[in-house]
């Protein structure tokens, strides 16, 4: 998969089948769109494309005062482009999403934007897909145009649409409940995010458990909830030129996220222990896959109950990855 960041030096589709969306989180609702859009590329001896902005849309459009709005999502752009090169697309072009973007006419978008930059022979989108300034274009206008630019609009199924919503809404539910099967089901695999691993207070070598502390970079980043997590970590870094993740080694361990109540700590917090591990990686990226929810975070009465605790939380976690 291509991907392209500077839509004023694209190169020329053949044939192109192209698509619209955020596709946050590029799970196996995305996959039917992506499958069709790959089936009608094919049929025309042409290239998939899938259009996606960066930032999100809702974060420039309810911006205030200048500053965009904080929303949390599935995948960070980096994460998403790794997802989307999994399904054999041709192309992947990121379009930076602005003000001015936003402020053009929707017969500007699609005639100085869709067409001059892509010109598609088939356009594959949703019966409710809004553009232009104040959403003022949609899909009739899209087919109004069909005729004067050569085009073919091709409606994506309103169940696969209302599949995406809804599986969308239920692996953020699920995520910021604990429910890590359920968002797994939707998501078609291990919910994952990273982190920088940076210095904390030692307090998990003084007990006997010694942690990575996490440093999340994006703050639009869901983090799941508060609570004590088996995970699996690989400890790997970031390529400088395409800003996507490098795999390193594997480990199994076990995280907290939460405010370490028994120890009055208000800061919330990303904890991970990795199992038989003992190295310094300060300064490292760690990317975690969440696997199984353990317990919600609690408050001892010492340290000393914490620490027979975080014992049988070791003891469990290994039970569950092993299994």
């Amino acid at each position: 998969m291509q991907v392209h960041q500077d839509i004023n030096n694209l190169p020329v589709f053949k044939n192109a089948a192209i698509t619209i969306g955020t596709f946050d989180g590029v799970h196996t609702g995305h996959l039917q769109i992506i499958n069709q859009l790959k089936k009608e590329a094919l049929i025309n001896n042409g290239e998939s494309v899938i259009i996606t902005f960066d930032p999100h849309p809702r974060m420039v459009i309810h911006s205030k005062n200048g500053e965009q709005k904080r929303i949390h999502l599935l995948n960070t752009l980096s994460e998403k482009i790794e997802l989307l090169a999994k399904q054999n697309i041709d192309h992947l072009v990121v379009v930076p999403f602005t003000e001015e973007f936003s402020n053009q006419s929707a017969e500007e978008y699609i005639s100085k934007f869709l067409v001059s930059n892509f010109h598609p022979q088939t356009i594959i989108i949703g019966y409710d897909h809004r553009f232009g300034k104040n959403r003022s274009g949609d899909y009739k206008m899209l087919e109004n145009f069909q005729e004067e630019f050569d085009y073919q609009v091709k409606e994506i199924p309103a169940q696969v649409l209302d599949h995406i919503t809804i599986s969308s809404t239920r692996i953020r539910t699920a995520l910021n409940s604990g429910e890590i099967t359920v968002a797994k089901d939707c998501l078609g695999y291990d919910y994952f995010f990273e982190g920088t691993v940076i210095e904390g207070n030692q307090l998990g070598r003084t007990l006997g458990y010694p942690t990575a502390n996490l440093e999340i970079k994006d703050p639009n980043k869901l983090i799941p909830a508060d609570g004590i997590y088996a995970v699996e970590v690989n400890i790997g870094q970031i390529n400088p030129t395409n800003k996507l993740f490098i795999p390193g080694s594997f480990h199994h361990g076990m995280m907290s996220i939460g405010i370490r109540p028994t120890i009055g700590d208000n800061k919330r917090m990303i904890e991970v222990n990795i199992f038989d591990f003992n190295e310094d990686i300060y300064g490292r990226i760690l990317r975690v896959y969440v696997k199984h929810f353990l317990r919600k975070e609690e408050k001892f009465n010492n340290l000393e109950e914490l620490k027979k605790q975080i014992a049988i939380d070791e003891i469990n976690s290994k039970k569950l990855l092993n299994g």
